[in-house]
């Protein structure tokens, strides 16, 4: 199997000769900006050292400073931080905000580790990086399993190393020191309004619809919770440990109480236990991977036989994936547009951090409900005009932008 970053550059190899841009901005996105490596050392609870393997990959800067989350995950590669980061300077021009793209991680399995050992490795991480991030140049958010809380220690170690707090540094921080209301479910929120939209192309009733969702982090837990509440039917979830399914519909209340005291969704007691791969290729109207990379590929996914996929998760599905989903006329609405509600949000507290000025809940969501419709229907109206696929059309919009900001900075003898 291609790893991430093989599969990414694939992408935007197929979006070339659709988006009429000047073949010298290829060159500048065949590869990352700027890339950092390191260790981080944190001493243990029981005194041991310990060496963590520390990621920071720049992609592109075109549109204004990079933007990315932190990941702790034990699978944490370069590869994998490098796809990430180009992903997201792709997302940040499908949202139409002014970022390009970065992403970090560290590998490491963070529920093996005390809370204290948590804030030592992510004060580490930023002091590694702290001549390399900040509002202007690169701003940092939460990934997988990183959150609110390590994002607060990280934007208060920073002060710490230039003297002077910045809430405008890091996004996704606790509302205490800097957060913005709509930043917990921005993300699930804005897939929702992609959902809704393709749910109206293919004249979709919400309360006759069902869905099923892979992976019940923050993404999945908070997808279920929404479109439980605007009366979509959860049929399946599922997390790291696996899944449950009940035709008829979960209790999404009682599985969302179950996650959070047990650990997992397979302790839920109604219903029927079954694996991720099961999930993916269940009989339902919606399917919305919201876990890891990869989970979608040649080998499973003409099993798959929802008819609309919506990619929570960064780069779920790979190129023989889409060629095939294609091919059976899935709608698929793909991770730089489904899940750029979360990078949109981040925008949005980035920018009251800068004013000293917050907003209210309201006015959070009024404005993020209008910035998914519009680059969605961008995005769809691409797709028709070109008679291209979903994924193919947000790379052309978003390679469209970039080219411009490129040309925009750099001097041309082209008359």
């Amino acid at each position: 199997m291609a790893n991430a970053f093989e599969n990414a550059m694939r992408q935007l190899e197929k979006a070339k000769k659709y988006a009429g841009v000047e073949p010298e901005l290829f060159q500048i996105l065949g590869q990352p900006k700027m890339i950092f490596q390191f260790m981080i050392p944190v001493k243990m609870d029981d005194c041991s050292l310990k060496i963590f393997n520390g990621y920071r990959v720049q992609y592109n800067d075109a549109r204004g400073p990079t933007k990315g989350g932190i990941r702790y995950h034990p699978q944490v590669d370069l590869n994998e931080v490098k796809a990430l980061a180009f992903w997201m300077a792709m997302k940040c021009a499908v949202a139409n905000i002014p970022y390009g793209g970065a992403k970090g991680g560290v590998e490491v399995d963070p529920k093996k580790l005390s809370q204290r050992e948590l804030e030592l490795l992510s004060r580490g991480y930023i002091r590694a990086m702290k001549e390399n991030i900040g509002p202007e140049t690169d701003v940092p958010a939460p990934d997988v399993y990183t959150n609110a809380t390590i994002m607060g220690w990280m934007a208060d170690e920073w002060g710490l190393v230039h003297g002077h707090y910045e809430p405008a540094m890091i996004t996704g921080k606790p509302l205490a020191i800097g957060g913005s209301l709509g930043r917990d479910d921005a993300t699930s929120r804005g897939a929702l309004h992609c959902i809704r939209e393709a749910c109206k192309l293919r004249k979709m009733d919400p309360k006759r619809t069902t869905v099923a969702i892979q992976g019940f982090g923050n993404a999945g837990h908070f997808l279920a919770k929404l479109m439980n509440e605007e009366g979509f039917k959860i049929i399946a979830a599922s997390d790291s440990k696996g899944g449950i399914y009940d035709p008829n519909g979960l209790n999404v209340p009682e599985l969302l109480k179950v996650k959070e005291q047990k650990g997992s969704v397979q302790e839920y007691s109604g219903g029927k236990k079954i694996t991720n791969e099961e999930l993916l290729e269940l009989q339902v109207d919606i399917l919305a991977p919201a876990a890891l990379e990869n989970v979608i590929t040649k080998s499973n996914a003409d099993k798959v036989r929802a008819k609309i996929v919506a990619e929570l998760a960064n780069g779920p599905t790979t190129p023989e994936a889409d060629e095939i989903f294609e091919r059976k006329g899935i709608l698929l609405i793909p991770d730089i547009l489904a899940n750029s509600g979360g990078v949109s949000v981040s925008y949005f507290e980035w920018v009251q951090n800068r004013q000293g000025y917050y907003w209210s809940l309201e006015k959070v969501q009024k404005r993020l409900a209008e910035k998914m419709t519009s680059e969605f229907n961008a995005v769809w109206n691409i797709s028709q005009e070109k008679k291209i696929d979903m994924r193919t059309a947000a790379f052309v919009l978003a390679l469209k932008r970039i080219s411009s900001a490129v040309e925009a900075r750099v001097y041309s003898d082209k008359k």
